[in-house]
């Protein structure tokens, strides 16, 4: 019970962040001036680890242990299917997101940066979609291992 609440919560708190991020943090990219533009993204990117590593790594390890060995009454499709959520999510993580940041910490255009954020805010909403319903799944297992 504890590792799925930890589950759980670990989640939650991603899902959290990344709402915070679609909605507020990512679209604000782009007003930031272009001759500040390089340095913010990458005060971006060292301050936003601190808040996401815990939780990223928490919900990554209890992940493997809900699919290795789920709590006795959770259905075993259920820690699978948030599994590959998270797999989806990660890769969307180094596929679109960090390139879009690493675009961001080079010199650009507003114009370019205006770009470069609508493309992260559009591919985001994979993070945001996946997240959202692997706290959905993480609260049904915590239900079912009641």
């Amino acid at each position: 019970m504890i590792i799925s609440t930890v589950h759980l919560i670990s989640a939650a708190v991603m899902t959290g962040v990344i709402w915070f991020t679609q909605i507020v943090h990512y679209p604000l990219f782009a007003r930031i001036p272009s001759e500040v533009s390089p340095a913010h993204a990458e005060e971006n990117q060292r301050r936003t680890s601190y808040v996401v590593g815990l939780p990223m790594l928490l919900e990554g390890l209890t992940a493997v242990a809900l699919f290795a060995s789920p709590p006795d009454g959770v259905s075993r499709w259920l820690p699978f299917a948030g599994g590959v959520l998270l797999a989806v999510v990660l890769l969307s993580t180094v596929a679109l997101q960090v390139p879009r940041h690493a675009e961001l910490a080079t010199p650009l255009g507003q114009d370019e940066i205006y770009s470069v954020v609508k493309r992260l805010v559009v591919s985001n909403w994979i993070r945001t979609i996946g997240w959202s319903t692997r706290t959905v799944i993480a609260a049904v297992i915590v239900t079912q291992a009641i």
